[in-house]
């Protein structure tokens, strides 16, 4: 048995150890700020390469869900099963020409397709994929995640004003208004976890839930609900794509983007996507937490099951338009963010912290605005009747 935990402990915290020995190894011939610096270099290589290769398989894997949800083929050409298709796509895109409209403010065209990537990969600094498993575990990870998430807006903005096309500009407005509106709900939601926590450090947050013994999803089911929408609308997914809505506004604010600087773009809305999702596994999957298996495991089961989530709302349902959206936001998520926070902070002060008392009462608590909001929204419980009527067809 204790071979079995010892074998255990050891895939749990192979890339840790890795990383001890490696920086153990550097240090028996080169001075201490030399050894911190190739480890951060290696550390930031590490993220983007982790970041590039699971987009990979990623894209195919959300191809083939789409496929099946929608009663068709996913890529099934090229390699076995289709899992080079998206290979095949990034050298379309590589060789592509590149193309710059000559009306373009090149400088501000060309950097905002860099811009969005660089948040994207500065996110994945502060997750911890694993027990230890964390590149730099600041005290104020959450608030840092907000801060760096929000930089993407920008860069979009600049490629939707820089491209000097009045359907990108257009677009470029919505992503502004629509990222903006949902930024305040994502936000609240998230609050009412620092405070059972008392702490933004995202390590924190994993090993609290492990101090209640329960997922703050259990404590906080509104809440989660409350940052899964607001985060998918943030990252422009359906069905809140409306800065890309190719119905309305052909394809959106990178319309006039090409090859590679296309390619970035999709790259960094991938990224933000398989985020959000990273970001919800911490702060309400209880992270890397989970039995027999390793912690960093568990952490990609967690996240890649929301991902999962995320494809399914994606081949379902429809478009939301300008209106809807707006309204879902301002009507109905930012009150119930306001509500849930002060409600939460009513609670988490009368009822003990850490006790089976005080996990019963935020349910209870989180139940109760539920059918409350449920009750006040759909007053008539019961289906109107509605009288069939047969028609016999005249000879």
């Amino acid at each position: 048995m204790q071979t079995v935990q010892q074998i255990l402990e050891f895939v749990d915290q192979i890339f840790v150890n890795l990383s001890f020995w490696f920086s153990t190894q550097l240090a028996n011939f080169l001075p201490d700020w030399a050894v911190t610096f190739i480890m951060m270099f290696a550390t930031v290589l590490v993220l983007i390469v982790f970041g590039l290769g699971s987009i990979i398989w990623i894209n195919v894997f959300e191809r083939k869900i789409i496929g099946r949800i929608q009663d068709r083929y996913g890529p099934n050409r090229f390699g076995p099963w289709g899992l080079l298709q998206c290979v095949a796509d990034m050298v379309k895109l590589l060789t592509k020409e590149d193309i710059t409209p000559s009306k373009a403010d090149r400088l501000i065209y060309n950097l905002a397709a860099v811009v969005p990537i660089v948040p994207t990969f500065l996110i994945l600094a502060v997750l911890p994929f694993g027990r230890g498993m964390v590149a730099a575990d600041v005290n104020i990870g959450l608030l840092y995640i907000v801060a760096v998430g929000s930089l993407g807006t920008i860069g979009i903005f600049m490629g939707s004003w820089a491209s000097r096309n009045k359907y990108s500009l257009i677009a470029g407005v919505r992503t502004v208004a629509q990222m903006i509106s949902y930024e305040i709900p994502m936000v609240l939601s998230v609050v009412g976890v620092v405070l059972l926590v008392g702490s933004l450090s995202m390590v924190s947050i994993v090993e609290a839930q492990g101090q209640w013994r329960l997922p703050f999803i259990v404590l906080q089911p509104l809440a989660f609900v409350l940052y899964f929408t607001s985060a998918v609308a943030e990252v422009n997914r359906s069905p809140f794509d409306l800065p890309e809505g190719e119905s309305e506004i052909v394809a959106g604010y990178h319309i006039e983007y090409t090859g590679i600087k296309f390619a970035m773009f999709l790259l960094a809305e991938y990224v933000n996507a398989f985020s959000i999702c990273a970001i919800a596994t911490t702060v309400f999957l209880g992270g890397w937490q989970g039995p027999i298996l390793p912690s960093w495991a568990w952490f990609f089961i967690k996240a890649y099951f929301l991902y999962f989530v995320l494809i399914w709302l994606r081949g379902t349902l429809p478009r939301l338009r300008v209106d809807q959206l707006m309204n879902f936001s301002w009507k109905v998520l930012v009150p119930l963010a306001l509500v849930n926070l002060l409600l939460t902070a009513l609670v988490a002060k009368l009822v003990p912290a850490y006790s089976l008392l005080g996990a019963a009462a935020f349910l209870v608590m989180n139940v109760l605005v539920i059918v409350a909001v449920a009750a006040f929204k759909y007053p008539g419980w019961k289906r109107e009747k509605r009288e069939v009527v047969l028609v016999s067809r005249s000879s």
